[in-house]
């Protein structure tokens, strides 16, 4: 009888114990997945971090061409001219020039696109061997600044005041009167800046905001001749009608043996 009843307490002991680890089972499972949800939620952040950070690269414009920069600064440039009066093609025909189409150290490390030096500026500086070694240019957060601080610098020096006297679209005039009051020490900054206007049609971009085309004006030679410079889309014919003259009248004012043009070339269209 002794021995049933310590077989029965046995089994009432073993059974209680069982309960207890099954709880604890149980207790540990439900931690672990407590710390799988926070685990996840840590995981989120990166993510959202990443992405980001890749769509603020994406917003900066990619310059591979001349005509790449050209698309891209367009319009600063023409904004410039409504508020400024500086031709847009002068503008980016100096941006293309100074810059190397966008891809010059000041304009990517600096935003400098017009090589616009120090002076009195007392913001974020970059320096930079040009005509000495290791000179002080300005440095910009965004490249509209470089454009507009290029509209501020000739406005507001003495010196660039005669540009404004000039018609807004007459970039042949702009260009050689920078070159008369001092911006560039190259003989031929004025005929770099043209060549470009006009390889890439730019004063269509003044025309735009003028509202009216450019002609060249007609000039006089010594001789009391009258000259006319050929430009991008002419042709003998279209010079011939302009002025009231044949076409062979006009070959053989200049000598010529065909209808070859080339721009910038000076023609007689009056003996």
């Amino acid at each position: 009888m002794n021995k049933i009843v310590l077989i029965l307490l046995a089994c009432m002991v073993f059974s209680c114990g069982s309960k207890k680890a099954v709880t604890k089972k149980k207790d540990t499972r439900k931690t672990n997945t407590e710390r799988v949800v926070i685990h996840k939620k840590s995981e989120v952040k990166p993510i959202i971090k990443e992405t980001v950070e890749t769509n603020n690269t994406e917003t900066k414009a990619t310059i591979s061409s001349t005509e790449d920069y050209i698309a891209a600064f367009s319009t600063i440039a023409q904004e410039e001219m409504r508020l400024y009066g500086i031709p847009a093609s002068i503008t980016i025909a100096q941006g293309i020039l100074e810059s190397s189409s966008g891809k010059g150290r000041l304009s990517i490390e600096a935003n400098n696109h017009f090589g616009i030096k120090c002076h009195d500026w007392t913001g974020d500086r970059i320096y930079h061997d040009d005509d000495a070694s290791q000179e002080c240019f300005r440095k910009y957060i965004d490249a509209k600044y470089s454009y507009r601080d290029h509209s501020l610098f000739l406005t507001s020096r003495p010196r660039y005041s005669k540009l404004f006297n000039l018609k807004k679209n007459d970039y042949e005039a702009w260009a050689k009167e920078l070159k008369a009051a001092g911006y560039a020490t190259d003989k031929k900054y004025p005929d770099k800046l043209i060549g470009l206007i006009e390889r890439y049609e730019l004063y269509k971009l003044d025309e735009a905001v003028v509202g009216y085309k450019y002609e060249k004006a007609m000039a006089s030679n010594r001789s009391g001749n009258s000259t006319y410079t050929v430009v991008k889309g002419d042709t003998l014919y279209s010079i011939s009608k302009k002025y009231n003259i044949t076409v062979k009248e006009l070959q053989d004012m200049n000598g010529l043996r065909d209808n070859a043009l080339s721009i910038g070339q000076e023609l007689l269209v009056k003996p």
